[in-house]
């Protein structure tokens, strides 16, 4: 039986891919396509399961009005053991946004709330990413975060990440990427390409910023 809130998407857009999560839940992408053609934009509202304001956004994405141009992909959330568990990592205790393969480091052990798993790409969670990057290559991926309320970019994603910025009204700065991230793989496997973090205050995301980073959203397609 479909959820009703999946059911409600499925009115309006198209579910591409289905992943699993380590305990089997699904992680889906969703597709939402403009009537002219423009960028491919995605969005991961949740990457760490204590971290899930940015679903907000994606369900305003995916509910409110069509993309005027472009196509729009969105995971609104790739942890969902680690938000059923309320965890920042995923149900093998794994920082996901530590699992990426660029400059992948060992980092801590299990238990530690940035391990970054035995090995790169270790778990079906950072597989599904890999492999909705690889096959749809997006020309801008959002990665939203909490709780330092502030953009972070580094390298050949400033610019448009800047631009977001001026358009949501969020702080922004200029911070390389950690070892392993989504960001920092993306960015050195598709330079030509932008990927970056939005991290949000603490706490529920209001709808007036929410709606601001829709429309932020929206702008880029």
């Amino acid at each position: 039986m479909i959820a009703p809130v999946l059911a409600a998407v499925l009115t309006a857009a198209a579910v591409l891919l289905t992943g699993h999560s380590v305990q089997g839940r699904p992680i889906r992408l969703v597709e939402r396509d403009g009537a002219r053609p423009g960028k491919t934009v995605l969005v991961v509202g949740c990457i760490h399961g204590t971290e899930g304001a940015g679903i907000a956004v994606t369900k305003l994405l995916l509910h409110g009005p069509r993309p005027a141009a472009g196509r729009l992909l969105v995971i609104q959330d790739l942890n969902p053991d680690g938000r059923r568990l309320d965890v920042r990592v995923n149900a093998r205790g794994v920082d996901l946004n530590r699992n990426f393969p660029s400059e992948w480091r060992p980092i801590g052990r299990r238990g530690d709330p940035e391990y970054a798993g035995p090995r790169p790409l270790s778990e079906p969670e950072t597989r599904f990413a890999r492999q909705v990057v690889r096959r749809y290559r997006p020309d801008v991926s959002i990665w939203f975060h909490q709780p330092q309320d502030v953009m972070r970019e580094w390298g050949p994603s400033l610019p448009v990440a800047r631009r977001y910025a001026r358009a949501a009204r969020w702080p922004f700065r200029a911070i390389r990427w950690p070892s392993g991230t989504a960001s920092n793989w993306q960015n050195h496997a598709y330079p030509s390409r932008a990927s970056f973090v939005v991290e949000l205050a603490a706490g529920a995301l209001g709808a007036a910023a929410a709606q601001r980073h829709a429309r932020a959203i929206r702008a880029l397609l």
